[in-house]
């Protein structure tokens, strides 16, 4: 499959759908990308033909869209990256704590994208930085990056994360925290459990203990900022390390956070793809 192209065969349950409708539905593909898309020069066909956004699609029809190469303006500065996984679809790498994600007012030359921007220019590549998961700045672990808008719509709604997290106080059964989460009135930061937040389910499963501490493996349901800090803090086991929640620094200088693995479905191969990243040894250390 050639970098920046996707085939797709029309199946009966799509026939007599219009385009707008079908690459919505298979792709996400808004209507505004269309109309990039078009503008392009290159676009969407339809058995060799332009395809435009009212055309009705038929049975077996073989719609190609064909993605302009897009320019990444962020800029670029050498760093190291733990690369997990990559091919012409993806990149996968393995975050440090300490490192923001997007470049902000305070974080302009010292994040995860202006590192990869260095390694595409590196490469003689060339595309927008696209993550389909965000860790905060000192939350580690795995963040996979997109190549393409296309490659974000198909994988984004069929990633799985696991993470793991050291919390304060002893732990002894597992449990489901669904309490909605929304931004504290008196901050820009800060999250708290308040009943007109947005929906929030966290699931946490005690994995060892020691120390007065419990290593715990998370999954989430939903994607809500500090979501895990949040809510294991009004458990009543704030994150080692996670001051803005009630954690100590005794321990551990940054909050004791790390996506350790992710699984999704490939683009093009439709094979269920997990990535594995190990929990940090500071972690360990925190139960001893």
């Amino acid at each position: 499959m050639a970098v920046g192209v996707y085939t797709f065969r029309v199946g009966i349950e799509h026939d007599g759908k219009t385009a707008k409708t079908f690459l919505r539905q298979e792709i996400g593909l808004s209507a505004r990308s269309m109309t990039v898309l078009k503008k392009s020069g290159t676009g969407i066909t339809r058995n060799g033909e332009m395809l435009r956004a009212h055309d009705i699609l038929h049975t077996d029809d073989l719609v190609i869209v064909d993605l302009p190469k897009e320019v990444n303006l962020i800029e670029p500065v050498a760093g190291k990256l733990d690369i997990l996984f990559e091919d012409d679809r993806l990149l996968i790498v393995n975050k440090s704590a300490g490192m923001p994600v997007h470049p902000t007012k305070i974080h302009q030359l010292d994040t995860l994208a202006n590192v990869i921007a260095a390694y595409q220019r590196q490469k003689g590549e060339t595309y927008v930085f696209r993550a389909l998961n965000r860790l905060d700045k000192d939350t580690s672990g795995i963040v996979i990056i997109s190549k393409d808008r296309v490659t974000y719509s198909l994988v984004q709604p069929t990633v799985n994360k696991v993470y793991y997290a050291v919390c304060e106080g002893i732990i002894s059964t597992s449990g489901t925290i669904d309490m909605p989460i929304a931004l504290e009135n008196d901050s820009t930061i800060r999250r708290c459990v308040r009943e007109d937040g947005d929906h929030a389910v966290t699931h946490y499963k005690p994995i060892r203990c020691g120390n007065g501490h419990t290593l715990c493996r998370v999954t989430i349901e939903t994607g809500r900022t500090h979501q895990i800090r949040c809510h294991m803090s009004r458990l009543g086991h704030p994150l080692a390390g996670d001051d803005l929640y009630g954690g100590s620094l005794g321990f551990i200088t940054r909050q004791a956070l790390h996506c350790s693995e992710v699984s999704f479905c490939h683009p093009d191969t439709h094979e269920l793809i997990q990535i594995h990243s190990d929990i940090p040894t500071e972690f360990a250390e925190l139960l001893t």
